[in-house]
């Protein structure tokens, strides 16, 4: 009969309060979430407090996958999931939620058919368009906590925002090559503008990242790749820190007649980086923990002052897209039209021998242009040009060393080609190479190939293997 209790009684203490409702767990529920409620901190209350919340769960890719199945399989009463895109083959390798059979749906759908056979007793919601700044707050104003598995500065700033302003925690993390990063930010919640208390408030993301990074550093999974295991760990980590929020109570204010503390759960917020090496040989996964301060006065999202409000936020201010400075279109012109040439004017000239002796280069990264190039490019990845280009202004030495050596030599007013994956890196390096003088003074021409790499795919060669 005790056991019977224990079984199906309501939780006691503050499982009956402000963090979820009485009710009994089912035979079903304690049957599947038996080896977690013993747990040392979980118990029945924390059970019960997984049971009546709702996470949301934005981007159902690389993060979200993982993120999604642990959260789902620990029992989140109520899962949304946003995202906007379909399930592409190139997905697969990494996005673990997703299968063969699935391709071209749309990502929400499949993630959660997978989650259904993996736990049918939640609530799934799908949000199947991408978050912006009119949705933003509507969606996230419905659940408790939001992780964040976006792939873009512009909208993790926007998210950060958000929960700012709707008091919600937010357990964000990015991933990209062999190395990822997880933050836990505004846990506990506090009002915008509060920041002294014991503990300090928490951070949000523009306390910890004020400025966004150059927009020339920023790239994509589809453009720098990624590795499986490590989007994975990270997605695992945030669903590892959005159980503890929840089964902790840390996503409400804490209650002075509350036997549990928050605060007492609190350490001092960590920037957790995580990487590895696959030339390192057989060795240890690398972890570091970098100690985070509070949240900052002057910050503009939460800080004393601060009037950033989500009507605002609605009517476009701050304007996300302009703050990141990220292009508006993928084909965005910075050279006149004097200084481009399109890729099949290109291969046509060179085709027919009108084009004088020249250098192409080609700055995808070296395992792009392992899978193919256009004949006689010489490759110079975009980032080590940047950085060879910066010693050269620093030690003042001749600029034309930037180019690499040609046989037999050219002359030194032989033309310049540039192309790279998408045709922006390569209209960047045409200014740097002119900055530099490799124009000779406008004796030299130095020219961009318009739309890169995948317009000589979609232009002149449709069996290119584009990456």
């Amino acid at each position: 009969m005790h056991q019977d209790s224990e079984r199906n009684g309501a939780a006691d203490g503050d499982a009956n309060g402000k963090d979820g409702h009485s009710r009994r767990l089912t035979d079903e529920e304690f049957e599947r979430y038996s080896r977690q409620m013993i747990v040392p901190g979980m118990g029945k209350e924390g059970q019960l407090r997984l049971i009546n919340s709702r996470i949301l769960i934005i981007g159902a890719g690389g993060l979200g996958c993982p993120a999604a199945q642990y959260i789902a399989g620990a029992g989140v009463g109520t899962i949304g999931l946003v995202d906007g895109d379909v399930v592409d083959k190139s997905n697969l390798h990494r996005q673990v939620g997703h299968a063969t059979s699935r391709l071209g749906m749309k990502k929400v759908d499949s993630l959660i058919e997978h989650l259904r056979g993996l736990n049918p007793l939640p609530t799934y919601v799908p949000h199947a368009f991408h978050l912006d700044a009119q949705n933003a707050a509507d969606i996230v104003a419905r659940y408790d906590v939001v992780v964040d598995c976006t792939d873009n500065p512009a909208t993790r700033y926007l998210i950060s925002d958000v929960c700012v302003l709707l008091r919600k925690p937010l357990v964000s993390a990015a991933s990209v090559q062999k190395s990822g990063q997880l933050i836990v930010l505004n846990c506990p919640p506090t009002p915008q503008g509060v920041v002294d208390g014991t503990p300090r408030a928490a951070p949000c993301y523009r306390c910890c990242f004020k400025k966004p990074p150059p927009p020339g550093s920023m790239v994509s999974c589809g453009e720098a790749g990624i590795m499986g295991p490590v989007v994975g760990m990270m997605g695992v980590a945030q669903a590892g820190e959005a159980i503890k929020i929840i089964a902790s109570a840390l996503h409400i204010p804490p209650d002075p007649s509350s036997s549990v503390s928050p605060e007492t759960n609190l350490g001092q917020p960590a920037l957790l980086i995580y990487s590895y090496d696959l030339a390192s040989g057989v060795g240890p996964y690398t972890f570091r923990a970098l100690m985070m301060a509070g949240r900052r006065r002057t910050c503009f999202a939460c800080g004393e002052g601060s009037t950033l409000t989500l009507e605002g936020i609605r009517a476009g201010s701050p304007n996300y897209e302009q703050f990141c400075g990220l292009a508006t279109s993928i084909n965005q012109t910075r050279l006149p039209p004097e200084d481009r040439i399109t890729a099949s004017a290109y291969a046509a000239a060179a085709a027919r021998g009108e084009l004088p002796p020249h250098i192409l280069l080609d700055t995808r990264e070296r395992e792009h242009f392992s899978f193919g190039s256009v004949d006689g490019a010489v490759n110079v990845p975009f980032g080590k040009l940047l950085v060879a280009a910066a010693a050269i202004k620093r030690d003042g030495a001749p600029a034309d060393t930037i180019l690499p050596t040609t046989k037999p030599s050219l002359p030194d007013d032989a033309p310049v080609f540039v192309v790279c994956r998408r045709g922006l890196d390569s209209q960047e390096v045409v200014e740097k190479l002119r900055e530099l003088g490799v124009d000779n003074g406008g004796k030299r021409k130095i020219m961009d190939i318009i739309g890169g790499m995948k317009a000589w795919r979609d232009e002149v060669d449709p069996t290119f293997p584009f990456i």
